[in-house]
């Protein structure tokens, strides 16, 4: 009973620390509340994010203040096509140590710390981007033949525009499926856009106070993976899940129309990762259908592809994913006469 009362104001607490987050983020970025959810789902699982909008939707404001709130390392990348791997992780420099010896030395790269922004990541070349292949799924550095480890926690969060493709290299499955979410950083509304036009024409900048330690960050990722799932949210999941593949014998018959292929098994990790991290900042025990539906675009817009014929029809990955959202049913709860 101490455990579940212990727990319950886990959650208690947890759901105060996100409402104080986007309390202070709303200080400095207007609207985005879907964004921004989704961003600290992944901080609070551990995960990495894609954030992809037009130019001038404060998305590097976004994280830069999400690493002023908590207190952590923060570092900036800005990929370019002439960036070189050693740039990112690090490189081994010829050094002469205090009794004339040469030998050589490690220097960290930007990639030691907290939370890494990789910004416009699609503009350097392939090979560039591969370096941040380990860090983003071992946490970890291996440079010459010494492996380095990646402070805790450690999070990865890049920035794409969508619009302008020339000049840049689009980041290849792999890559894209370490993402947890592929967020979508859409235009404001009018009432957002005043308030925008408002708060950044008077010359004031608002501060914002640090809420969670990266100590508490570890212990809040614990503790959210002990949320409660229960067996048919998770047969749930993995119908959604195998419903993207059109070589699947029960998936619909517009899937096998509209997509080339679909997701993998992490797509349903992170659909229940993310979904822990919805019910326990909204203060709740257990995972529910509706957190599941909260974090399917996010978790698999990037991981299925519509074929030309969906482009021709008009679909797009998003209204694909919400289509099979409905048409996908819910489990059926036995009835015992």
């Amino acid at each position: 009973m101490t455990d579940k009362r212990d727990f319950d104001e886990f959650l208690e607490k947890l759901k105060r620390h996100h409402e104080l987050m986007t309390e202070e983020l709303h200080k400095v970025v207007i609207g985005q509340d879907a964004v921004i959810d989704q961003i600290l789902a992944s901080i609070f699982t551990g995960g990495h994010c894609l954030l992809v909008g037009v130019p001038g939707l404060a998305k590097t404001l976004l994280v830069s203040t999400i690493a002023k709130i908590l207190d952590v390392q923060f570092k900036r990348i800005q990929f370019t096509p002439d960036l070189m791997p050693s740039d990112i992780t690090g490189t081994n420099v010829l050094d002469e140590n205090d009794a004339g010896k040469r030998e050589f030395r490690f220097v960290p790269g930007p990639v030691f710390t907290n939370i890494l922004l990789a910004d416009e990541i699609n503009r350097t070349p392939p090979k560039t981007q591969a370096a941040l292949l380990q860090s983003m799924q071992e946490h970890e550095v291996t440079v010459g033949q010494t492996t380095y480890p990646l402070p805790d926690p450690f999070f990865v969060i890049a920035t794409q525009n969508p619009i302008e493709q020339e000049g840049t290299y689009p980041l290849p499955e792999a890559q894209l499926d370490r993402f947890m979410f592929n967020v979508k950083v859409d235009y404001p509304t009018l009432q957002e856009e005043e308030k925008i036009l408002l708060a950044t024409t008077t010359g004031e900048k608002p501060e914002v106070r640090k809420v969670l330690s990266a100590k508490a960050i570890v212990f809040l990722q614990k503790q959210i993976s002990q949320i409660e799932i229960g067996p048919l949210t998770i047969n749930y999941v993995a119908r959604l899940v195998r419903a993207t593949r059109p070589a699947d014998s029960e998936s619909p018959k517009f899937v096998k129309e509209l997509i080339d292929w679909g997701a993998g098994p992490r797509a349903g990790q992170f659909l229940i990762a993310g979904a822990k991290a919805m019910a326990a900042m909204g203060g709740r025990p257990s995972v529910s259908l509706n957190d599941i539906r909260r974090v399917a675009v996010p978790v698999l817009r990037h991981r299925i592809s519509p074929n030309f014929q969906a482009q021709a029809e008009g679909y797009t990955s998003d209204s694909i994913i919400e289509r099979l959202v409905k048409e996908v049913p819910e489990p059926k709860i036995s009835k015992y006469e």
